[in-house]
C-alpha cells in the first residue's frame, strides 16, 4: 500500500503558530531566551540566545498535534536555513511521555533539506540515553527542534516546511 507523505507543517505568512511554543532552560531555573515567529518571506523563524547560567544551556520550539498512526513512514524532512550550528530534531509519541527520540543535525549556513531516519531515533531523557528502544514509528503527537551545543551562544533557524515519507 503507497502513502502519501504528510505535511506536518507547510510554513507561510498565513501560518497559524498557535499550537507553537518556546520552552527554554527556565523551566529549570536558567537564562536561555527563544523566540519563534513568522518572518517577511513566510518562514517560521527560531532564534534568540543560549545561557549557561544557573546551569542553563538549551532553547526549544514545540509543535503539539492530534495524535497520528505513522507506522508506514521511514523519513521526516525539514527545509530550513541554519546558522552553521547544530540542533536536534525530537519527537515524541505521546505529549505526555517524559522522553524524547531525538536525531543530531549540522545547518550549513544556506537552505537545505535535513532527512531523518525515523527508525534511528534514540530515546532520551534530559540529554541521557536511555535503555529502552529506539524509536517505535508507531504514534507521533509532538515535534520539536532545540539547540543545546553546552555553549553560550545566539541561534536562527528558518524553517520552510516539514514533511513525513
Amino acid at each position: 500500500m503507497t502513502y502519501s507523505p504528510i505535511h506536518l507543517f507547510d510554513f507561510s505568512i498565513d501560518s497559524d503558530l498557535s499550537n507553537w511554543y518556546i520552552v527554554d532552560d527556565g523551566v529549570m531555573g536558567g537564562r536561555s531566551a527563544g523566540n519563534f515567529l513568522i518572518n517577511e518571506e513566510g518562514h517560521g523563524t527560531f532564534f534568540g540566545d543560549v545561557s549557561l547560567e544557573n546551569n542553563g544551556g538549551f532553547s526549544s520550539v514545540r509543535y503539539r498535534f492530534e495524535q497520528r498512526e505513522v507506522t508506514s513512514y521511514k523519513t521526516c524532512k525539514i527545509r530550513l536555513k541554519g546558522d552553521g550550528k547544530s540542533y536536534q530534531f525530537r519527537v515524541k509519541t505521546d505529549k505526555y511521555d517524559r522522553h524524547s527520540y531525538i536525531y543530531n543535525f549540522e545547518t550549513t549556513g544556506q537552505w537545505q533539506t535535513i532527512e531523518v531516519p525515523l527508525h534511528e531515533m534514540i530515546p532520551t531523557y534530559r540529554g541521557r540515553k536511555l535503555n529502552m528502544p529506539d524509536y517505535p514509528k508507531a504514534l507521533l503527537e509532538e515535534i520539536t527542534i532545540m539547540i543545546a551545543n553546552k555553549k553560550a551562544e545566539s541561534f536562527k533557524l528558518e524553517l520552510d516546511e516539514i514533511i513525513l515519507e
